[in-house]
């Protein structure tokens, strides 16, 4: 009688690094190397967000989607030591960190699916963070997508979720929906580089939700208050002032709960 043929287990593969070793990389901040002369070897993570013409997602929804799927590539195995995103997360990161949002609708954001990444969706929002590069390098798929032009009406989506973080942004500064996304998005790279690595895993538990809100004069004040104190549990984004606010304008606090 002829014995049964079994085919071999597949192997495990081991994953390319450790979580902690990701937020090592994470945690080592940012470096502060000038721009280069050529416009085209700017270093820049495109951020593509899905707003559909006929039924728009919600400003809130859509920029945590964008934060969150920031904080996903940036902690990503691929993006980490030994990963293939390795070296160009690390040259990204040791030069000025910048993101640019696009908008995408129908066949554009399925185009932008294909294109290497990260996507995040809350409740109807989604956005995907992309692989940074040189911008003269950028993918043609993406290239396309428009960069301004489309908006999003402010939303009053309640307070925030418990026991999640929350990034507050400066309602005052008035910013475009594409440039709020990329404020949100330092804001969540931020955030979880001040964790522990204990926190950031724990909120990668939570696939790192979080609550986007717009900060009234008071609520900034409050908030305003823990950066400008001990800061535990803040961290506050400071833009360059290269498009819509004034250079060192404080445009999001994240903080690690409400």
């Amino acid at each position: 009688m002829t014995e049964p043929v079994t085919e071999p287990l597949d192997e495990p593969v081991p994953p390319r690094s450790t979580f902690a070793e990701r937020h090592a990389v994470l945690a080592l901040g940012y470096g502060g190397r000038e721009d280069p002369p050529d416009p085209a070897d700017v270093l820049a993570m495109p951020i593509v967000l899905h707003i559909s013409k006929a039924d728009p997602p919600m400003r809130s929804d859509l920029l945590a989607a964008a934060a969150i799927a920031t904080v996903r590539i940036c902690l990503d195995e691929r993006a980490g030591p030994g990963g293939e995103w390795d070296e160009h997360f690390r040259a990204w990161t040791s030069a000025r960190i910048r993101k640019v949002a696009r908008r995408a609708r129908g066949a554009q954001w399925e185009a932008a699916l294909t294109v290497d990444g990260v996507t995040a969706e809350v409740g109807a929002a989604q956005a995907r963070a992309l692989v940074p590069g040189r911008v003269g390098d950028l993918d043609s798929r993406i290239k396309k997508l428009q960069i301004g032009g489309t908006d999003l009406e402010h939303d009053d989506p309640g307070p925030p979720r418990p026991a999640v973080p929350v990034l507050w942004i400066d309602r005052s500064l008035d910013m475009t929906v594409g440039k709020a996304a990329a404020q949100v998005a330092h804001a969540s790279m931020l955030l979880a580089a001040a964790m522990s690595v204990e926190q950031a895993q724990a909120w990668a538990g939570q696939g790192f939700e979080c609550s986007v809100r717009d900060a009234d004069p008071a609520q900034w004040a409050i908030v305003r208050a823990l950066v400008d104190g001990d800061g535990a549990g803040a961290v506050a984004v400071r833009d360059a002032g290269f498009t819509e606010v004034a250079p060192g304008s404080m445009t999001v606090i994240a903080l690690a709960s409400p």
